[in-house]
């Protein structure tokens, strides 16, 4: 069995009402949820929240919220892993245990189903335990500096000072969007970021943290674009 699990508390503080607040014109997991059912890979989407509000519109648009998330699963210190374990094990006590997750974010409108579905495939072919999605960063992370106690400027790497660009190898991060896993590697606690996993990689005009109102408004200059091209 495949679950989608979209983690959706109700008590965000930099953007209020976040899961619920709408993202060119819908409320912002109103994307995640039509994108893991558009995608057809799931027996089962559900969302975990302890939010009524939100779990009366996740079921209006098609997830299923068969439980509350704990309350000590839903403060500001609450770990995505921990909660995707209690939904597995949820899942596992009460109806029937999962073969594969995807974890996917409430606040990833540029998630489509077929990023679903591929990075589903590229899990299976590559035979890890994780597929998340990750993109470029947009510049070497080598000539990154950062200011000293006594406003100095100081480089991180110090020996690539003088280097070219393109001598320097590129890097990625996580996009921050949706993670796919083996059920049992999630409740074994493997690493993501480590042998066990591999990336599907994004283009950088799709992928936006949201995180505060000026990433809300960013996101949402972005989308509107790449609506408009039929990208």
């Amino acid at each position: 069995m495949n679950v989608a699990i979209i983690p959706a508390r109700g008590g965000s503080k930099r953007i209020l009402r976040k899961n619920l607040r709408l993202f060119c014109n819908k409320p912002i997991i109103a994307w995640s949820i039509e994108a893991a059912l558009a995608s057809k890979e799931f027996d089962k989407v559900i969302v975990s929240t302890d939010d009524d509000e939100i779990a009366q519109f996740a079921t209006e648009k098609g997830a299923l919220v068969p439980f509350v998330r704990p309350a000590e699963l839903s403060d500001d210190h609450a770990v995505t892993r921990d909660v995707v374990n209690h939904a597995l094990t949820w899942l596992a006590d009460n109806e029937k245990s999962a073969d594969y997750c995807c974890v996917l974010y409430a606040t990833a409108p540029f998630v489509t189903s077929e990023d679903l579905v591929n990075a589903f495939a590229k899990l299976k072919s590559s035979k890890k335990d994780f597929c998340f999605s990750a993109t470029s960063f947009p510049f070497p992370i080598q000539r990154a500096f950062h200011f000293t106690p006594q406003g100095d400027i100081e480089m991180f790497d110090k020996q690539h000072m003088k280097t070219r660009s393109q001598d320097l190898l590129e890097a990625y991060h996580d996009a921050g969007q949706f993670y796919w896993g083996k059920a049992d590697a999630f409740l074994k606690n493997l690493p993501m970021y480590s042998h066990h996993a591999t990336a599907f990689l994004m283009p950088r005009y799709r992928v936006q943290d949201i995180d505060t109102e000026e990433d809300w408004e960013t996101a949402e200059l972005l989308f509107r674009a790449i609506q408009s091209r039929g990208l």
